[in-house]
């Protein structure tokens, strides 16, 4: 059973309408845009420490010199 991505909750697929639709907030999407959505939230794995690191160094220089004007 898949879970909505944007609250968690059990979606349903409607032969019908050929889409899958949430029991919670009743996002309805099809296959492929769930798909797409869950690629979309998922964390990267591929990014290495390294990477992560110098990510954050980038997000602090940009937010360190923000401050200074």
């Amino acid at each position: 059973m898949p879970y909505c991505p944007e609250c968690g909750g059990e979606m349903k697929y409607m032969s019908a309408t050929k889409r899958y639709v949430c029991k919670s907030c009743g996002l309805s999407v099809t296959s492929q845009e769930l798909f797409e959505l869950r690629r979309k939230l998922r964390p990267k794995l591929e990014e290495s420490e390294e990477e992560q690191r110098q990510k954050q160094r980038r997000e602090y220089l940009k937010w360190w010199l923000s401050k200074k004007k």
